[in-house]
């Protein structure tokens, strides 16, 4: 008998458990009644690796890795993962790294709904560091945060987000393990450097007026939540400083501030 369905079957559930489904397995959230970072140990070989490296790469712009802080952004058309790095007691962040996705499913658009595999799109923060992963290493978001508590299904809104490593993805952004090594490490040390929200904006595409009028075109039942978005990528595109953001009572983005 030929495994290949078996071994199938097997990624497949993996993948629902892993993406999108509120599977806890070796996971730590913030919610949980415990110490939620008792896997911020140092991870010795993703450290050892990379260390000395970033140490060096950050010197030469001027960032100490004691006072290092990390800004994510993630844009869906163009499959592009971005770090911004800065120093703690400058304002403007610098790009630092750009990554290509190595897998992502669903198409442009919100996630709203468990088991629509889409990958989110709006305003977020890292809220689980999970050196266990199936995947390698894994870095979870806050979905659902209070803008897509009030836009979602009520009662499924799905869950479980990840940068991870691999290539496979339902739901999630897959990295492949080298990628996620180097950003595992860069996000823990900007964690343990005093963020313990660090930001992560995930965007449909570059927001400028010709992306935002093509994709309007094609899904126009999108559109609201862009226009939404777009002055935060305005605001970060013209200052290099990530803006704060609130709420409204349906869950609409507020400008920034």
């Amino acid at each position: 008998m030929r495994p290949y369905p078996i071994f199938i079957t097997t990624m497949f559930c993996l993948f629902l458990l892993s993406c999108d489904s509120d599977f806890k397995d070796g996971v730590f959230h913030i919610s949980d009644p415990v110490d939620p970072y008792p896997e911020l140990r140092p991870d010795s070989s993703a450290h050892k690796q990379y260390d000395s490296l970033l140490k060096d790469e950050l010197a030469k712009e001027g960032i100490s890795f004691e006072s290092l802080e990390v800004f994510l952004r993630a844009f869906k058309k163009e499959r592009v993962f971005e770090v911004w790095v800065k120093d703690a007691n400058r304002p403007e962040f610098t790009l630092f790294r750009s990554y290509d996705f190595c897998a992502a499913s669903g198409s442009l658009g919100p996630k709203r709904k468990e088991g629509d595999y889409q990958v989110p799109e709006g305003l977020y923060h890292i809220n689980v560091y999970n050196p266990y992963s199936q995947f390698h290493l894994s870095l979870g978001i806050n979905y659902p945060n209070a803008s897509d508590l009030k836009r979602s299904h009520p009662t499924s809104p799905g869950g479980e987000i990840f940068f991870h490593g691999s290539c496979y993805s339902i739901g999630c952004i897959a990295l492949t393990d080298k990628i996620i090594r180097e950003l595992y490490v860069l996000a823990e040390t900007g964690h343990l450097n005093g963020q313990k929200k660090l930001p992560v904006h995930i965007f449909p595409f570059r927001m400028n007026e010709k992306e935002m009028n093509r994709y309007g075109k094609k899904f126009p039942e999108h559109v609201p939540l862009w226009k939404e978005l777009r002055p935060f990528y305005e605001h970060f595109e013209a200052n290099k400083t990530v803006p704060g953001f609130k709420v409204d009572n349906k869950g609409k983005y507020l400008k920034p501030v």
